[in-house]
């Protein structure tokens, strides 16, 4: 894998002298106060400004400030009005653009499209503080505001619309969003390496339109002379899911030694510029070209391809440059950033964060940040590949890993400075609570893998998953003076924790709180494999050893499973077999979560496809049963509350048409009764699009507090740990 050079080996440039900020300025006010003139980089965020390094706007800040920028913060500007993007007046060097921790859309929106009522990034919860599609329109107010000043979009929404993507909320493919934002620079993933390097260029007085070698960005731009192009339909052939026919063709004349072969007079997918049909270029000099915007819009098997493409090209190691035409202009994507090294992790975690809202806010309580305050992030990235999750292709599958003592300082620190800290460490983990210092054996293995998953369909025999590393830091942690607790939340990866029984007994005797939140998804073979998920028996084999050590430990403690309503490849009959396991096992859910297509997933290009992703796409390839429409998404989700009596009528109904009556009724076994209880019948409007815990009124104890929380994502424009919908860091 290419190296790349250190964060911090930058020299600071000349405004350092200012200091640190007690908090980034978010006025001109504060920035006279610190001796400013001028910012040298404006942040304008969809968040509310917390100073935590779970905040992207607060690490890039930061980061950019430890570099000797300085830098201001704009945080959920009156986007209407282009003179709030000029509050801290011309930024000398360029706009940071992020939607912020969450995808607008996401965040304004259930898996149902219906508006949410609060917004958990905002104070107070207040919703309506944010556009929708922030990130466009933010761009656009910031040019209105300084029409010369470059302008470089980033975080979770940009990252995930970098390619022409798929828009569950218009139903229709879209295009880059760097091409309707009109923004100079795109920066996806984790965008530490890319905004430093970015804004020293820019110190050094280089334009912006001549930064087209930066890893981890997208930008507009033309093939270069002397570079090859591959057409991506020649490592993948697609073909039109149902090719259209030309009415007027004869049937062609057997071919004789006196004939001519006939012409196919078939219409052809529309090529708006064909690639040379070549695989083994140089690397380093060649580009992959993706079918074009035009084509992908309007061909769903090309789409499909495309997105199989874009996933297999994510591992820094071996991923080639991208391209892929828009009209008249073309969108160029980079090769993935480098991951960070422990020591450059480090030292990001451990800027000086105030770890507080700003005090703008006057004490008004941010939902976000009252659940991560006391929670510590010990690694990026995700190599399980689910198919419903951005992580992938946000952060990457690369295990990006702090060193125990980092971690360590960094618990010591909220332990002495952080209001209201009773010794409870609320998380410690990532976007999967068991990967850390987890890798691939071999490193020219991991750099020449496009395996899009490491443990799946299962744990590769090259992946290391020895748990020793993660069970010292949590021993060495618990162990610190003033620290009563550490849990650990939620996001344990269950198929690897199994590899580990010392892991699961550290974890059920030391670090669960009563319940620990892990994510089947579903029980089904069919849903599963379109998930990229271990099947139920991983489940159980790890009910079975958390059981025995909290038992062992003298606790009563249970796990709370998530599961999915409408994934791809679920079917009416998979719900089914879902409800009666849940019913068998005494699970009740107090809501439920349906499939929401997120932008660039690989389970989105199944729902708009139906076809399989995973595996070569044509017109010849697998079938993937889609459950569509509001209809259907309504009934998987009775399933998964069989026992509310608002939906008896629909499962009725349902049971009556699948042939499955004899489940109705009041038997063991029976899944729903016949009577229907009076004031009941008028199933509620759906869930609120979010995950919840199952209930545990079945087991005779009460619902913490801790367990019904709404679970937030952690996305950021860099460092941040994005999830599907807004769940958390899910167990894996």
């Amino acid at each position: 894998m290419d190296t790349a050079k250190d964060l911090f080996s930058y020299r600071k440039y000349w405004a350092a002298r200012y200091g640190i900020a007690p908090f980034l300025p978010t006025s001109r006010a504060e920035m006279e106060e610190l001796g400013w003139d001028c910012c040298d980089i404006v942040i304008v965020t969809g968040d509310a400004y917390v100073d935590h390094p779970s905040f992207g706007m607060a690490i890039v800040g930061r980061l950019l400030e430890a570099q000797g920028f300085r830098v201001g913060i704009v945080a959920q500007p009156e986007w209407r009005d282009a003179h709030a993007f000029a509050a801290l007046g011309r930024p000398k060097l360029f706009f940071g653009i992020t939607g912020g921790n969450m995808d607008s859309m996401v965040n304004r929106y259930t898996a149902d499209r219906r508006i949410r009522s609060d917004d958990a990034y905002t104070p107070g919860a207040e919703p309506g503080r944010r556009p929708d599609r922030s990130v466009i329109v933010y761009a656009q107010r910031a040019r209105e505001a300084f029409g010369d000043v470059p302008i470089v979009i980033g975080g979770i929404e940009a990252s995930l619309r970098r390619i022409a993507h798929f828009d569950y909320w218009s139903e229709k493919v879209r295009r880059s969003v760097l091409i309707d934002a009109k923004a100079d620079l795109l920066i996806y993933g984790n965008g530490e390496r890319q905004i430093v390097e970015v804004a020293h260029r820019l110190a050094a007085g280089e334009s912006i339109a001549t930064m087209t070698d930066i890893r981890g960005t997208a930008l507009v731009r033309n093939t270069p002379a002397m570079w090859g192009e591959i057409d991506s339909t020649s490592i993948d052939t697609p073909g039109p899911r149902n090719p259209p026919v030309d009415p007027y063709r004869m049937e062609p004349a057997k071919i004789t030694a006196s004939t001519t072969a006939p012409t196919d007079t078939r219409i052809p997918i529309a090529v708006v510029r064909t690639a040379r049909q070549v695989r083994n270029l140089d690397r380093q000099r060649s580009v992959l070209r993706m079918p074009a915007y035009e084509q992908v819009r309007d061909d769903p098997i090309l789409y499909a391809h495309a997105s199989r493409i874009l996933h297999l090209e994510s591992n820094p190691g071996n991923a080639r440059a991208l391209i892929q035409q828009h009209g008249d202009q073309q969108v160029w994507i980079n090769p993935p950033p480098i991951p960070l090294t422990t020591l450059e992790m480090d030292g990001v975690y451990e800027l000086p964060y105030r770890r507080l809202p700003h005090p703008l806010y006057a004490g008004a309580k941010i939902p976000a940040y009252e659940m991560i305050r006391f929670s510590i992030p010990i690694q990026r990235g995700c190599f399980g590949g689910c198919t419903f999750c951005s992580i992938t292709e946000h952060e990457g599958r690369i295990i990006q890993n702090r060193s125990e003592d980092s971690v360590i300082r960094e618990i010591e620190t909220i332990r002495d400075t952080v209001p209201g800290f009773t010794g409870i460490i609320s998380d410690l983990g990532g976007p999967t609570a068991n990967m850390y210092r987890l890798a691939c054996k071999s490193s020219a293995i991991e750099s020449a893998c496009r395996r899009p998953s490491c443990v799946f369909p299962a744990i590769c025999p090259n992946l290391n998953t020895d748990h020793s590393p993660l069970i010292k830091l949590y021993r060495r942690a618990r162990a610190l003076p003033g620290v009563k607790k550490i849990l650990i939340a939620s996001g344990v990866r269950y198929d690897l924790a199994i590899e580990s029984p010392e892991y699961v007994k550290e974890l059920a005797t030391h670090h669960v709180g009563g319940y620990l939140k892990i994510a089947p998804e579903h029980i089904q073979e069919g849903p599963l494999s379109k998930m990229m998920k271990p099947g139920v028996g991983t489940y159980h084999r790890f009910k079975q050893l958390f059981d025995k050590y909290s038992r062992a430990a003298g606790k009563e403690q249970y796990l709370i499973p998530y599961f999915i309503a409408a994934h791809p490849g679920t079917r009416d009959e998979d719900m089914l077999e879902l409800a009666l396991w849940l019913k068998q096992h005494g699970l009740r859910a107090d809501q439920v979560q349906a499939f929401l297509p997120s932008p660039m997933a690989t389970a989105t290009a199944m729902y708009h496809s139906g076809k399989n992703p995973l595996r070569k796409v044509s017109r010849h390839s697998e079938d993937v049963h889609i459950p569509k429409g509001l209809k259907v998404r309504r009934l998987h989700k009775a399933f998964l509350r069989y026992h509310d009596a608002n939906n008896w009528p629909t499962l009725r109904a349902a049971l009556k048409r699948m042939g499955r009556e004899d489940l109705i009724g009041s038997k063991s076994g029976q899944l729903i009764p016949h009577y229907q209880p009076a004031g009941t019948g008028h199933a509620p409007e759906g869930a609120r699009g979010k995950h919840t815990p199952f209930s545990t009124q079945h087991l005779g104890l009460p619902t913490t507090p801790r367990a019904t929380k709404r679970p937030l994502a952690r996305q950021r424009f860099a460092g941040g740990r994005p999830t599907d919908d807004a769940g958390p860091k899910r167990g894996r």
